[in-house]
């Protein structure tokens, strides 16, 4: 079957399911809460002395759905919710009845839960089951915001700007909101439904409540909504916010020291009423967190995770397909260089990314549109000639643009299809990619099953060669409700696909078949809250030639107990012959035979002041001829003396002896050895919140790792098997692919919110880095070693403000009408910001 047919069939079937469904997860019928227009803004201070709240209609009875599903508050510890909105904002008043000697409210920074009781506010403007903007406000004070969908379920990386306050009182705590039109996205309605949820948790039992009841055992949450009614004539403000930003930074390393003063802006722009332009414009990511650097000896390259705030934010339609890797704009420079013996370079890490824009939204008939577009600088590379001290420069990045163009149809409350492409042109000669996937995610009317599919093709133009067009496939189905569920999965890649111009894939050609299996409980039961015990079974083979390279079965168990103590065991086994290609680096086979492995982790209640981890895990080889055997071992105690202060500490070990891969390449050929390899990471960290607005956090870490081979190493023959036949040793190849690797890092930061949306940040960071031949030295010899290296020292203070333009605009009302000037100011408790005329 070629790839046009199975597209067709693809697409067939996704009509012939989507024309067929009717959503009817729900047979209760749904809460309504009738809301009225105020002509008076409430005051928001935790305090419910507003007019408005004396006859607003409250919604109570909320319902549990963990860890048991169904049941209802006692009184004193009920809850009720409140609203009312204006032309400006919608406004929430929650009394929150509890004892408040057993009110859990640690603080923390924001977006961050903590062991915190939360109340949360839901709002879906489209009432689509599918898009919700949901706002949390903590006993504490703080603050968290996300957006979700099933796709992606909660994206807390999106921040918005909306005001909050909390009053502990006797018989609980209060919880007063404002949220601004501009943080939603909906067009001009006269009389909107929307989709309406509160939640309520409470820390100290794990357990969590719903307005309208939610059945956690089928369909996705945004089925389960209430319904808010009563909105006339909202009109969507303009949806302008401008982040100004100024960045001083002070580098030293190795003697010499740099000082940069950098200016920049983010700007968040509604363009229509349901999409939003999002910009960075001279963008700075010098205080984005440090990359966990580890040792990579396989064949793939090593990754990181986006640590990027524009680059994390709102990219939930970006996401889909797999085809965006952000990490790939402004990442190190894809260009070789082709150096005299004679010749040093000297690279830079990253691309400088020149500006980036977003423009993303959603219509009311759940039709999602998303545009992408970054560029990045021309980068050079620097190249000395050892003998003349000369320099020469030579392009190892052109100016280069990304592009991805998303366009998603959502329908039915739990289903969607989608189209992706993701380009990437790059100036001069150097190669470009493009890709585009075809993705769909359908259930049926009863929410029981789901599948989900994807059909993708990729091109590289090498420019002074042909391209090359690639294709790959994923198929998915499984039941996805009830105790027990099961799937069954395909995934498919020939030898040309290839994405790593913007998205990521380690390795293509590939056919490999999997099937799970889980049975999951959703209430207690004896002395567990819930457990989950699960299994599998993956088959592998390569696509071409289409010839098997192994399989693995495996299992495990998770389970709560009702004390809130967490554990679990696994294993995993990969029984007869496996197959490599991809080890040697030249495509032949590695064999290796019979591998099983098994661990098991505990975790203890994190309310109380000292909690810790616990991990470890087992592996051996069973293959005649080899003694490969390691272990692991995690351990991470973590103590918290008061609300405001958190201290954790990690260590791992990692430990393998007689494990087989590459070492190095000499005479044309893959040379592989015999090698006993030793991990140790220390990792301390520190958070001091001295109120939602103030926080002080301290990361560290160290790394060490050392790879020593056995003397005699090996050359690969074409059967798959080694032999020490051509007699290479440790001693008589050209590099010793003996390794001893450290790495240290220390990040101390300051953050002060001085006004909503407005930061100040100061951070300063330390850097060592070492990588040698000397595997034999042990831990406190490799830490001398890594202190006679050069520091790199940063400090950088970074300033952001917040500017509404809804706020700006009122500055001017304020000189016609002096009288309304205590009507336009923007705070938060214990924190205010005004603009002055």
């Amino acid at each position: 079957m070629n790839f046009r047919s199975i597209v067709f069939i693809f697409i067939l079937s996704c009509c012939i399911v989507a024309h067929s469904q009717e959503n009817s997860v729900l047979t209760k019928q749904k809460k309504t809460l009738n809301i009225t227009r105020t002509s008076k803004k409430p005051k928001i201070d935790g305090v419910l002395d507003d007019i408005i709240w004396k006859n607003a209609q409250i919604a109570t009875g909320f319902i549990q759905f963990r860890p048991d599903i169904g049941n209802t508050l006692p009184p004193e510890q009920r809850t009720e919710v409140k609203m009312t909105y204006d032309d400006n904002a919608i406004y929430v008043a929650a009394y929150l009845y509890d004892d408040t000697t057993k009110i859990m409210k640690q603080l923390t920074s924001r977006d961050n839960f903590g062991q915190s009781d939360f109340f949360a506010v839901v709002l879906n403007p489209n009432n689509d089951a599918q898009n919700d903007t949901q706002f949390f406000v903590f006993s504490s004070g703080q603050q968290a915001d996300a957006i979700a969908n099933p796709s992606i379920g909660e994206d807390f990386s999106w921040n918005a700007v909306w005001q909050s306050a909390v009053q502990i009182v006797d018989d609980g705590w209060i919880v007063e909101i404002e949220i601004p039109y501009r943080t939603l996205r909906f067009p001009d309605q006269e009389e909107p439904t929307w989709g309406l949820q509160f939640h309520r948790h409470f820390r100290r039992y794990r357990s969590q409540y719903t307005w309208n009841e939610f059945d956690p055992t089928q369909g996705n949450i945004g089925l389960y909504h209430g319904e808010l009614k009563g909105l006339k004539n909202l009109k969507p403000p303009v949806r302008l916010n401008l982040y100004p930003f100024s960045t001083g930074i002070l580098n030293s390393f190795d003697g010499d020291t740099e000082t940069d003063l950098t200016f920049g802006m983010d700007v968040k722009y509604g363009i229509t009423d349901n999409f939003t332009l999002d910009a960075t414009l001279v963008p700075d990511f010098s205080q984005a967190g440090f990359d966990r650097v580890v040792l990579n000896l396989g064949p793939f390259e090593q990754t990181f995770s986006e640590q990027r705030q524009f680059f994390t934010e709102g990219v939930d339609l970006f996401s889909k397909g797999d085809l965006f890797f952000s990490r790939r704009v402004g990442n190190a420079p894809s260009g070789q260089l082709d150096l005299d013996d004679n010749e040093e370079a000297d690279i830079p890490n990253e691309v400088k990314v020149l500006n980036a824009i977003k423009v993303s939204g959603r219509t009311k008939g759940g039709l999602g549109v998303g545009i992408f577009n970054a560029i990045t600088e021309k980068t050079y590379a620097t190249i000395t000639n050892t003998d003349t001290n000369e320099k020469r420069r030579e392009v190892v990045e052109p100016f280069t643009n990304y592009n991805i163009l998303v366009v998603d149809q959502q329908f039915n409350g739990n289903s969607s299809i989608s189209l992706i492409n993701t380009n990437v042109m790059r100036e001069g000669e150097f190669r470009d990619g493009n890709a585009t996937a075809l993705v769909t995610s359908l259930q049926n009317k009863r929410n029981t099953y789901v599948i989900n599919a994807e059909a993708k093709m990729s091109n590289v133009n090498y420019q002074n060669t042909e391209s090359e067009t690639g294709y790959s496939t994923f198929f998915y189905i499984g039941k996805s409700h009830g105790n027990l569920r099961y799937s069954f999965d395909h995934r498919f890649a020939d030898t040309k696909y290839e994405i790593n111009d913007l998205g990521l894939i380690f390795r293509n050609n590939f056919n490999d078949f999997g099937a799970d299996i889980w049975y999951q409980t959703f209430e207690p039961k004896g002395k567990l809250n819930n457990y989950r015990i699960n299994a599998w079974i993956n088959y592998r083979n390569l696509a071409n030639p289409g010839v098997y390279t192994g399989m693995n079965i495996g299992g495990r168990y998770f389970a709560q107990t009702k004390n809130l103590n967490a554990y679990g065991f696994n294993f995993n086994i990969e029984p007869g012959k496996q197959y490599d290609y991809f080890e040697s680096r030249d495509g032949r086979p590695f064999i290796f035979e019979n591998i099983a492995s098994i661990g098991g982790f505990y975790s203890s209640n994190y309310n109380k002041v000292f909690a810790f981890d616990i991990d470890g895990g087992l592996f051996k080889i069973f293959e005649d001829g080899r003694d490969l055997f390691g272990y692991n071992i995690f351990l991470s105690p973590r103590v918290r003396p008061n609300d405001k202060l958190l201290m954790s500490y990690s260590f791992s070990l990692n430990m393998s002896n007689g494990s087989r891969g590459y070492a190095t390449f000499e005479d044309d050929q893959p040379i592989l050895g015999e090698r006993n390899r030793k991990r140790v990471t220390n990792t301390i960290s520190a958070n001091y919140t001295f109120n939602p607005f103030n926080s002080l956090a301290l990361t560290f870490r160290h790394y060490w790792d050392t790879v020593n081979y056995d003397y005699e190493l090996f050359t690969l023959l074409d059967n798959g098997r080694l032999t020490t036949e051509q007699g290479y040793t440790v001693d008589n190849v050209s590099n010793s692919p003996n390794i001893n690797f450290s790495t240290w890092n220390i990040d101390l930061s300051y953050s002060w919110q001085f006004a909503p949306g407005s930061f100040l940040t100061a951070l300063y960071r330390n850097q060592l880095f070492n990588f040698d031949t000397m595997s034999q030295d042990s831990y406190s010899e490799s830490l001398d070693t890594l202190f006679d290296q050069p520091i790199q020292h940063t400090i950088s203070v970074r300033l952001q403000y917040f500017l509404d333009f809804n706020g700006i605009k009122s500055i001017f009302k304020k000189r016609d009408n002096p009288q309304s000037a205590q009507a336009n100011t923007f705070f938060t408790p214990r924190n205010s910001f005004r603009f002055n005329s």
